[in-house]
């Protein structure tokens, strides 16, 4: 299943396709599925246009980065870090501390929001990526796991 994760400042509202209920449960038959950022609040940890590995119903811990439905527009999908867990379900934090659209803005996110935890992303190759050293650094860097960052848990928390 392919999700578009539009992150709050872009300004755009998708058109989502609905998840299976049992996805929504955290019970998916196939519980990886793959989604695409679109924004930039995750930057440097994620960027415009990279694809992402997601595990529906993963258990969360600070640190991670989740997959979510926005509070206020629950057909918008945000991909945020969450960076503790509060009375009410989760505070969750855009890498990039100038794009907004987290937790700073719309408080905690009840745990039911929280729809798959980000395991790995893809960066495509750019077009201007053609020299033979170009893309030898491009398929040394495209896919990364994405782990929890407890250093950024803790500087996050700081704000």
């Amino acid at each position: 299943m392919r999700l578009g994760l539009v992150e709050e400042r872009t300004g755009e509202v998708p058109v989502m396709p609905e998840l299976p209920q049992e996805t929504e449960r955290g019970r998916a038959l196939v519980p990886l599925g793959t989604a695409e950022v679109t924004g930039p609040s995750m930057v440097p940890t994620l960027h415009h246009g990279d694809r992402l590995v997601v595990q529906y119903g993963a258990r969360v811990k600070p640190g991670d980065v989740i997959v979510l439905r926005h509070p206020f527009q629950q057909d918008l999908l945000v991909v945020k870090r969450a960076a503790e867990r509060r009375e009410g379900g989760w505070w969750v934090l855009g890498d990039n501390a100038y794009a907004g659209g987290d937790s700073t803005d719309y408080g905690t996110v009840p745990q039911d929001l929280v729809l798959a935890k980000v395991r790995a992303r893809f960066r495509p190759r750019r077009a201007d990526q053609r020299s033979p050293l170009a893309v030898l650094r491009w398929a040394l860097s495209a896919v990364r796991p994405v782990l929890s960052d407890r250093s950024a848990s803790r500087r996050l928390r700081a704000r």
